[in-house]
């Protein structure tokens, strides 16, 4: 499969959200709101890749739909991450970047193949 800058940008993001859960659990004790942001932030990339191998375009574009939503919902697990002091404003920033260019990626891709 050849690799592309969303698939690229959502494994590598995925990593992030891997080794935040692993700080999270292990540094902050904290288990609820970790899981939650585990599932969705690793759920984005997985469905990016299920959607280039899609069975047709509908497949291709319910696949993005579905990613561009765990994205949303991974932004506000962040949010909700940053604003219970579970991690830092320096933390979140950095993080919060990545996610930010994954979503306009997504919405960009999203409004051009669901014409």
């Amino acid at each position: 499969m050849e690799e592309n800058i969303i698939s690229t940008k959502t494994f590598d993001f995925a990593i992030r959200i891997v080794n935040l859960y692993k700080y999270l659990t292990k540094e902050k004790k904290e288990l609820i709101l970790s899981k939650q942001l585990l599932r969705c932030g690793t759920s984005i990339g997985a469905n990016v890749s299920e959607a280039q191998r899609g069975q047709s375009k509908a497949d291709f574009n319910a696949k993005l739909n579905i990613a561009l939503k765990e994205a949303n919902e991974t932004e506000y697990w962040l949010r909700l991450l940053k604003a219970t002091d579970y991690i830092s404003i320096s933390e979140y920033d950095s993080i919060n970047n990545d996610i930010q260019e994954i979503l306009s990626i997504l919405v960009a891709i999203c409004k051009k193949t669901n014409i």
